[in-house]
């Protein structure tokens, strides 16, 4: 009998950290211990990998001392995709098969009783993370070749069986190497833009949010659009490039079932006003699931009638929309969940919301108390502001069609490629990542540009960070005007949007 060791990935958010599992295998009193902080499913799998030792006609060494040691040992672990490496350590340190083959390898997968692989939640985090820690290659269950075969940099192996894992090992056969065939799903049919009657303010909020990665509010009656515009925006966004498609496809693999292509669409996501704090920022029992912002990373998140959420989970996204990601600190420690999204928010103008504003029957301190809910701090992080008016006619009339969503999207394609090459340099994407110092330092603008500015924060009409995001906004016009820096129209433009009687 001996000590061998297998590894297997701890995932933490979005974050991984390579573990080592250790057994070892002497005379004693017959037992199992597995140290290293594991939770309820993973003291579990002791049983699953005896039974599916047993039921693959090899020998559990049921009278020794079998010490199985996770490190880093002050490190949480939790979840069933340690079963694989716990398995082929035991049948390692009792010298059944040989070790050489487990150097460098990760093992992920959860075991059957009959010994049977399973797939596993998280499967891409856990291979992105393998490789940044150098691991050489990794065994995953054959059902996730497709989402393992999508990081580069890494040999992986693909096993139905824990029988296929010792043959391998035993070097009496080789691991499937190549994921089964499947079938791309086909790009969603995407609303267009065309769809939506009249709101030409609204449309053209609509296009500077897409050129700029900036955040809208819409104000308006119901049924005069808002919703509409909103399902429309993804169709007017450009694809993700591949670092940013991995980033949505790793966090899909942790919420969702596991995905054999890379997301290339910017996701949208639509919480009912009804949801949790906990669902929508992340949450849970133990070590926390991303919520709806994170599922919505690189991508829009609309919530719609913003006003029925509540202060308490409108209040919880400012970090998120200041910082790009969200934080959240548990007993066992504290996760990162990117969330660098566009916030679309909709709501009416006051409770009774009917269909034209001059028939509201709800009393001056009701609408207040009302649209009070969307707080000062909240609005001041959203770069767009419009109110979108009642539709008067069915018809736009002859030669006045409305432009349509491919005609929207060249413009706003075209800017998004200005902006990028602008900031290439500094490593961001689009103009509303850009930090307000080097926008008023590197990149100042005249001051003849700026005045209108300059007057707006000495009246009190803008904060020093909605000035920041009035120059985002800024750039973002003279982006769509083929103008090379923004001009005092451009600032007087981005001031509109953050007019406050729009609220």
């Amino acid at each position: 009998m001996a000590l061998r060791t297998t590894w297997a990935v701890a995932l933490f958010g979005v974050d991984g950290v390579l573990v080592e599992i250790e057994a070892d295998v002497r005379a004693g009193l017959p037992s199992v211990q597995l140290i290293g902080l594991p939770d309820s499913a993973l003291k579990e799998a002791k049983n699953r990998v005896c039974a599916a030792i047993q039921n693959c006609r090899e020998e559990w060494p049921t009278d020794r001392v079998i010490t199985l040691a996770l490190s880093p040992a002050a490190l949480p672990k939790g979840g069933t995709s340690y079963d694989l490496a716990l398995a082929c350590a035991v049948l390692a340190a009792s010298e059944q098969v040989p070790p050489h083959r487990l150097r460098g390898t990760v093992l992920l997968g959860e075991l059957a009783l009959d010994g049977r692989l399973r797939g596993v939640r998280g499967l891409l985090p856990a291979l992105l993370a393998a490789r940044r820690s150098g691991a050489r290659r990794a065994v995953v269950p054959v059902d996730g070749l497709g989402e393992a075969h999508l990081v580069d940099g890494i040999e992986i192996l693909g096993a139905e069986h824990l029988r296929e894992v010792i043959a391998w090992l035993r070097e009496l056969a080789e691991l499937h190497e190549d994921p089964p065939p499947a079938v791309e799903p086909g790009s969603e049919d995407v609303p267009d833009l065309s769809d939506v009657l009249g709101q030409p303010e609204a449309r053209w909020a609509l296009e500077v949010a897409a050129a700029g990665g900036h955040h809208l509010l819409m104000v308006g009656p119901p049924g005069t659009g808002k919703t509409m515009l909103a399902k429309r925006l993804c169709g007017l966004l450009p694809e993700l490039t591949v670092p940013e498609s991995l980033e949505v496809t790793a966090l899909r693999s942790l919420s969702e079932e596991s995905t054999e292509f890379l997301v290339r669409r910017p996701p949208f996501v639509a919480p009912h006003p009804s949801l949790s704090i906990p669902a929508l920022i992340g949450g849970g029992t133990g070590l926390a699931r991303p919520g709806a912002v994170s599922r919505a990373h690189r991508g829009i998140l609309l919530l719609d009638e913003a006003c029925e959420l509540g202060p308490k989970r409108l209040e919880a996204l400012r970090t998120a929309l200041e910082e790009g990601e969200i934080r959240l600190a548990r007993r066992d420690g504290t996760l990162r969940y990117p969330a660098r999204f566009q916030l679309v928010l909709a709501t009416n103008p006051c409770p009774c919301a009917p269909p034209r504003e001059v028939d509201c029957q709800c009393a001056p301190q009701a609408r207040r108390r009302y649209l009070g809910k969307l707080s000062g701090p909240l609005l001041d992080r959203v770069d767009l502001r419009v109110r979108t008016r009642p539709i008067s006619a069915m018809s736009t009339g002859a030669g006045t069609e409305p432009e349509s969503t491919a005609v929207v999207r060249e413009r706003v394609v075209r800017a998004r490629a200005v902006a990028r090459e602008r900031w290439a340099d500094h490593g961001w994407q689009s103009n509303t990542e850009v930090p307000g110092s080097a926008l008023r330092k590197e990149f100042a603008l005249p001051e003849q540009t700026t005045t209108l500015l300059e007057r707006g924060l000495e009246a009190g009409a803008i904060t020093a960070r909605g000035a920041d995001r009035c120059l985002r906004v800024a750039w973002t016009l003279a982006d769509l005007d083929a103008s090379p820096r923004p001009t005092a129209d451009h600032v007087a433009a981005a001031l509109e949007f953050r007019d406050r009687r729009a609220v």
